[in-house]
């Protein structure tokens, strides 16, 4: 009886995956992360030693918004590799899934067992993506190449995992750091870390008193103080383009969601930065703030091939 329930479980879950929807991080989107030593893991706060001893903050920030125009105003056209691996975690989604026993223990008392029914869920998708962006306009297509380790060649094809869009992403710093939302911000240099070689300064951004809540975000980005390149963006959670999914989904828990999203910009032509890797993880805490990850989805962007990267920067 377990086992066809866990069957039927997951072959209605499965199907129901297929229908995803996507995550859109409207225009002001956002980031929100402490330091990082590895992608979609929280880092120490030990800061990294010589960095910026007095950064100009204000220097920055402008420096920061004239990349936002560029941004902005970017044409281009791409290809690239697209990996995907999500995990999905059914048992809130099946009542008394993961029962709590509590049998004798032979060194008297008891011993609390925790009987799991349903497994963990994995998939796993390769595209081939393109991304073209001509007058403000993001156009992405995809090709299925695999399917959990099968061969596909599905053209056309859909995303058939909750993962926030590339293209979104891509324009994502201009939510917080475009001059237009600056004013609306109150900045903060919070701690410095370390990508790669690269030694970098990570900076807050929160909504000032009174700024409005519909168009911004808040979050942190890590940021090259030399170049002003933004190399790490963590979003807010709230802030997310369709977040009443999941707050429906905690109310069906009984539980309050979170989300961390976090992207990474190593990716570079002709000065503007790509995402290359994207982490998302969906979790729900409990009222004593014991949280139960749903899914955690990690995307790698590969194999650049860009045809046209062109910027013109209107004042």
């Amino acid at each position: 009886m377990t086992r066809r329930l866990g069957f039927l479980f997951r072959k209605r879950f499965v199907a129901a995956s297929l229908a995803c929807f996507l995550l859109s991080l409207a225009l002001p989107a956002a980031p929100e992360a402490p330091g990082t030593a590895k992608f979609g893991q929280s880092a120490g706060k030990t800061p990294v030693k010589g960095i910026v001893p007095s950064p100009d903050l204000g220097g920055l920030l402008a420096k920061i918004a004239e990349y936002c125009r560029r941004l902005e105003s970017s044409a281009f056209d791409f290809v690239c590799r697209e990996e995907i691996i999500e995990t999905i975690n059914p048992s809130l989604d099946i009542p008394g899934s993961t029962p709590v026993v509590r049998l004798p223990s032979p060194m008297g008392g008891e011993v609390t067992v925790v009987n799991r029914i349903v497994r963990d869920i994995k998939n796993s998708y390769v595209y081939d993506y393109q991304c073209v962006r001509a007058e403000r306009s993001i156009h992405e297509v995809r090709t299925l190449l695999k399917e959990n380790g099968k061969e596909k060649n599905e053209r056309n094809a859909v995303l058939k995992t909750s993962v926030v869009v590339f293209g979104t992403t891509l324009m994502g710093p201009v939510g917080l750091f475009g001059e237009r939302f600056q004013p609306d911000y109150d900045f903060s240099v919070v701690g410095q870390d370390k990508i790669g070689k690269i030694k970098v300064l990570v900076v807050d951004a929160h909504p000032k008193p009174g700024a409005p809540s519909s168009r911004n975000l808040y979050g942190k980005a890590w940021i090259d103080p030399a170049t002003a390149d933004i190399l790490r963006i963590e979003w807010s959670e709230s802030r997310v383009g369709r977040f009443e999914i999941f707050e429906k989904r905690g109310e069906l828990y009984k539980r309050t969601p979170r989300l961390t999203i976090r992207s990474e910009f190593s990716a570079e032509k002709n000065g503007i930065r790509f995402p290359s890797r994207l982490f998302v993880e969906e979790a729900y805490l409990n009222q004593a703030g014991r949280a139960v990850v749903r899914s955690k989805t990690d995307v790698k962007y590969k194999d650049f091939k860009f045809f046209k990267v062109e910027v013109e920067v209107r004042y």
